[in-house]
């Protein structure tokens, strides 16, 4: 069966090779509380893949953050969506939890 929960999350593509989790959390908490900030990583490469999840606390965040366009980070634009389905709890060691 089908959760009923709102995912309070977003989809966030073209992240410049140069930024970190970390910095990608620290931009997005500007528009509300972030829980988590996923930047999966290329094991062969040992480059992030160029996209990420951010979880909101709240609606207020996903919200806030749709309605700032565009996103720049170090000088490159960043694609920003509302993400319709959780990503999965699969965790890495470069995930950024809230605590």
């Amino acid at each position: 069966m089908a959760s009923s929960r709102k995912v309070l999350e977003l989809f966030v593509s073209r992240v410049p090779w140069t930024v970190q989790a970390k910095e990608m959390r620290e931009y997005f908490t500007q528009f509300g509380a972030v829980k988590k900030c996923l930047l999966p990583f290329d094991k062969e490469t040992g480059f992030h893949r160029g996209f990420c999840w951010v979880s909101f606390s709240s609606e207020e965040g996903i919200s806030n953050a749709l309605q700032k366009d565009p996103h720049v980070l170090e000088g490159s634009k960043l694609q920003v969506q509302r993400n319709r389905r959780p990503f999965s709890g699969q965790k890495s060691s470069r995930d950024v939890d809230s605590d």
